[in-house]
């Protein structure tokens, strides 16, 4: 009951800021509500603070907004302030300028519908709505529509992506540091003879880890191919290095192609290397080309590698086990992301998934932007320890040969001690 009321007055809140001028949408108001879980309501500062940011967006809106926030939350033992909201001078619509023209009264919608005809009268009923970005977001992608596929490649336009740091050999210059750049400290004071007046000092420099993606393109995940391009295209043109290939039942790289700032030219770029689209799925002969030809290459200096697929593999099982063992040895973090994952009945039954998962770092959906938008804070997230790991002696029994085998996982949180497999639920609602 509680709940409700709180909403009902948001609701109304947003209702006094748009009459006041401010330019508030049912997309804020979605936002503050889901704002308010992680804000103590009680503290009337912290709901003040998360409603501002959210719905003052020009410098003139912040005296409104707080005359607003103070006449709708007052207490009730407080006397009520008797200044009037007017909204500000900028906002307000400019009159229209003209010479010599006549004008006609125009009477009021109510009068002029009950004054009408009862044959001519109609009722229009209204509605409050919400932001269609909002169901993108949690919609499938498998599920849109030709107009949510535009809608939805604007919005990963939008994303903003950060791979965490690595610590490089080279040093920086910096004003105050914690190491001393001799060289520079000689040079600096051989004016005073030697002596040791000035010093100057060096920083360690850190730049963006290299970001590797691996994506499947068999007939298996052709209902997701094309949205995972996208999303493929985001990354490359948002992140300083970032290194694609797609596989299917060979590997072939089409970082160059899918660099192009048009994605419709650089899909049809990609269309034109690639020789096995929809076609069947060989993941450790993939991964053992990649492995072989182009780790050493891409793969070096600390590179979180991705790897897109539902796991189903008509290849060898021990070249897929012996590949991936590897490939996590070469890498600084790897993921795999599934689309199926979200779905709330999901096991990893295929003996490829269970020969790869030992050696899985973080094992995450991607089945729509919500899932997207969870990869990219655990991306942020890569810190400059490597994350723990299972030794050989470690690795459970998997039984790969049995031909009904049975989840090594036995609930939808895959837990093992490989960092952070989670439930999907728990990132997206």
């Amino acid at each position: 009951m509680t709940q409700n009321l709180l909403l009902k007055n948001l609701v109304l809140f947003s209702r006094l800021l748009r009459s006041a001028g401010l330019d508030v949408g049912s997309g804020q108001m979605i936002d503050l509500a889901a704002a308010l879980e992680y804000v103590d309501i009680g503290k009337r500062e912290d709901v003040y603070a998360a409603a501002r940011a959210l719905f003052a967006h020009r410098r003139a809106d912040l005296a409104l907004f707080d005359l607003a926030f103070r006449l709708f939350w007052q207490s009730r033992r407080l006397p009520s302030l008797p200044m009037p909201i007017e909204p500000h001078p900028a906002l307000k619509p400019k009159s229209l300028r003209t010479s010599g023209a006549t004008y006609r009264e125009i009477p009021d919608a109510d009068a002029a519908m009950q004054n009408a005809p009862a044959s001519e009268r109609v009722l229009v009923e209204l509605q409050q709505t919400f932001s269609p970005a909002e169901v993108l977001r949690k919609k499938d992608f498998d599920a849109y529509t030709w107009e949510e596929v535009e809608r939805a490649k604007q919005m990963m336009h939008a994303m903003t992506w950060r791979v965490g740091l690595r610590r490089t050999r080279r040093k920086i210059r910096v004003a105050r540091g914690t190491h001393l750049d001799m060289r520079r400290v000689i040079r600096r004071n051989l004016k005073y003879g030697g002596e040791i007046l000035e010093l100057a000092w060096k920083e360690t420099q850190f730049k963006p880890r290299p970001l590797v993606v691996l994506c499947d393109i068999s007939g298996s995940m052709e209902r997701y191919s094309r949205m995972l391009l996208h999303f493929i295209h985001t990354l490359s043109n948002g992140l300083e290095r970032v290194d694609a290939f797609l596989f299917g039942t060979r590997l072939t790289r089409i970082t160059r192609q899918i660099q192009r700032r048009d994605i419709d030219q650089a899909i049809g770029e990609v269309v034109k290397v690639v020789d096995d689209w929809g076609g069947g799925t060989r993941i450790g002969d993939a991964i053992k080309t990649f492995n072989q030809r182009w780790a050493r290459r891409v793969a070096a200096r600390g590179a979180v590698v991705l790897i897109i697929s539902d796991g189903w593999d008509r290849g060898d099982v021990e070249i897929l086990r012996r590949e991936m063992e590897r490939l996590q040895r070469n890498c600084f973090r790897l993921i795999w992301l599934n689309p199926l994952l979200a779905a709330p009945d999901y096991q990893p039954l295929t003996l490829g998934l269970q020969a790869a998962l030992p050696y899985v770092d973080d094992f995450l959906p991607a089945h729509n932007l919500a899932s997207l938008e969870s990869l990219g804070r655990v991306l942020s997230r890569v810190e400059e320890k490597r994350p723990a790991r299972w030794g050989k002696s470690q690795i459970p029994n998997l039984k790969l040969q049995n031909p009904n085998p049975k989840p090594q996982f036995p609930n939808s949180k895959f837990q093992h001690p490989n960092s952070e497999i989670r439930n999907p639920k728990s990132e997206i609602e």
